[in-house]
């Protein structure tokens, strides 16, 4: 009997207290807890810095140096891009700051320029009929395009009287995109001819036939030497034109 007595009194302590007591308990041990504990109110405290970089202009390049200094860090540093900028955010120790600079002091240089020139010899059964020269200064990384010749007005249709007139390009047009490398460069390069035929397309009165010669060509290139890229026929004549690109380094 005394020990039911006991379980007896232990269970009437329990009613009387109620869940709310020891709610109130939990709730009151969280809210006492210090603030600098509790990860749902901890602030990064590590110092920020902002990069601004100088030379890397393309977005595209800008992302190639965040993406290096995110892969050589502590994955637990915040680094961010601000392309308005041109800018790298960056929060982590002094230490991971002063080596971030460092690498992005090693990626962000000067972009070089070059003078590519195009040489186009003209023959007709073997014998040079004549030489073209076309010069273009591109940069590393980007796209560069050079054309040469007329437009050409094509009618497309009518619109109360009124005809409807499109232009196309003909001529040469060069497309270039060099990215440099240790001792050179590759070139991606597209080299295109075309022309207006003396017959009519029959679809319309007006209608020219356009001939088109294409060159694509993907070649590596040293300083100071040419490289051949190819052939194309002079289309309605019995003529080919040689191609061959030269790189030359312009020096600031």
């Amino acid at each position: 009997m005394k020990f039911g007595n006991g379980v007896l009194g232990a269970i009437l302590i329990v009613a009387l207290i109620g869940p709310n007591a020891w709610g109130q308990t939990a709730d009151t041990a969280t809210a006492e807890k210090p603030k600098q504990d509790n990860p749902i109110y901890r602030v990064d405290t590590r110092p920020y810095q902002a990069f601004y970089l100088t030379n890397a202009t393309q977005q595209n390049a800008a992302n190639e140096v965040v993406v290096a200094v995110r892969n050589l860090l502590d994955p637990q540093i915040k680094i961010y891009l601000v392309p308005s900028q041109n800018a790298i955010m960056m929060r982590g120790s002094p230490e991971q700051l002063a080596l971030a600079q460092k690498i992005i002091n090693d990626l962000d240089r000067p972009t070089k320029s070059y003078r590519l020139t195009y040489s186009i010899t003209e023959l007709e059964g073997g014998k040079r009929v004549g030489v073209q020269h076309f010069s273009m200064i591109v940069t590393s990384g980007q796209r560069t395009q050079l054309k040469q010749g007329s437009r050409v007005p094509i009618v497309t249709g009518s619109d109360k009287g009124d005809s409807q007139v499109q232009y196309i390009d003909i001529g040469l047009n060069f497309d270039s995109t060099l990215d440099q490398y240790a001792n050179g460069a590759k070139l991606s390069t597209r080299v295109e001819q075309t022309s207006v035929a003396e017959e009519r397309s029959g679809v319309g009165p007006q209608d020219p036939v356009v001939r088109q010669t294409t060159l694509a060509n993907t070649s590596f290139l040293l300083p100071g030497k040419p490289v051949v890229l190819g052939s194309l026929d002079v289309p309605g004549s019995m003529r080919h034109m040689d191609i061959d690109v030269m790189m030359e380094p312009i020096v600031p």
